[in-house]
């Protein structure tokens, strides 16, 4: 590395410094020398090869001047004399919220928004991004390395505060959180990409309403519920009926049918038959009967 070329330089001229005064320590001289060589051997083989890991490429630059292409990951032989910055290609993620151990920056960091009905909303969000491989060079030149805190978090918070102005803050929280996710995205992603960054998922992982409104939706929604309710109880009601209705009419059929259908004959055969059953019953005992046609008189032992 160039540290270690710079510093046998030193060492050289220390010895050659040594070699030209006589002291005590000029015999120090050769050693020195031979060691400060080995350092510049070492900086210089040191400086040839780079490795570059996997899910990062090289940018290079020379005296300032960046270099249009990269070393992507693998070991590369290169001018001793180039600087190369690493940059991460995987994906990223930068979250901003409320919570003061969960976001990127400490404390609160959520975004706070106005509505279109004035009311202040607070989203926590995550940012799911990458660099593009191609301009890490461009990055590098015109942003630098801490893009993350000069693009990525900037223009998210102020794309979401400019598209939240054409929803009110009822309708973020419910039935168009979905809609202003997706054009939030659209905007966020065509910023990213301006500047070399690939935006992969934006994540809205909180809306949060204020108490009045939260109150509001909330009492709403058990209105909602307890109305539900009654009309299951009602239809539940109405079947109950429905079912006696049509059990009570079943009932005054067969009274009818019975009423109609029956004749003095049918009804003296059916006490016939219940008289021989009586008769064969193991409790029946003695049977009485009249014989001018009136009923029979049964004892039993119970």
């Amino acid at each position: 590395m160039i540290v270690f070329i710079i510093l046998g330089i030193l060492m050289l001229i220390m010895s050659f410094t040594l070699k030209n005064n006589v002291n005590q320590f000029s015999k120090f001289s050769q050693t020195i020398k031979i060691i400060g060589t080995l350092l510049i051997v070492l900086g210089v083989f040191s400086s040839t090869f780079q490795q570059i890991d996997a899910g990062k490429v090289g940018v290079k630059s020379l005296y300032g001047n960046v270099q249009p292409d990269i070393l992507e990951s693998g070991l590369h032989v290169i001018n001793p004399l180039l600087d190369v910055t690493i940059f991460d290609v995987q994906t990223q993620n930068y979250t901003m919220s409320a919570a003061q151990s969960e976001g990127a920056q400490e404390g609160d960091d959520a975004i706070r928004v106005l509505s279109n009905d004035g009311l202040e909303v607070v989203i926590d969000l995550t940012v799911l991004y990458r660099v593009s491989s191609n301009d890490a060079p461009m990055i590098f030149k015109q942003i630098g390395i801490s893009y993350s805190d000069k693009i990525v978090r900037p223009v998210t918070r102020t794309r979401i505060r400019d598209n939240a102005v054409y929803y009110d803050a009822v309708a973020l929280y419910s039935t168009k959180r979905n809609e202003f996710q997706d054009r939030i995205f659209k905007s966020i992603e065509a910023d990213f990409k301006r500047r070399g960054l690939i935006l992969e998922q934006l994540l809205i992982r909180n809306i949060n309403l204020p108490a009045s409104v939260k109150t509001t939706i909330e009492s709403k929604i058990n209105a909602e519920q307890d109305a539900q309710k009654m009309q299951f109880v009602l239809q539940k009601e109405k079947q109950e009926a429905e079912r006696k209705r049509v059990e009570a009419q079943g009932i005054a059929d067969y009274q009818r049918i019975i009423s109609t259908g029956l004749t003095d004959k049918q009804l003296q055969y059916e006490t016939i038959k219940a008289q021989k059953e009586l008769a064969a019953s193991p409790n029946t005992k003695i049977i009485f009967m009249n014989g001018k046609g009136g009923a029979p008189i049964i004892l039993s032992d119970k």
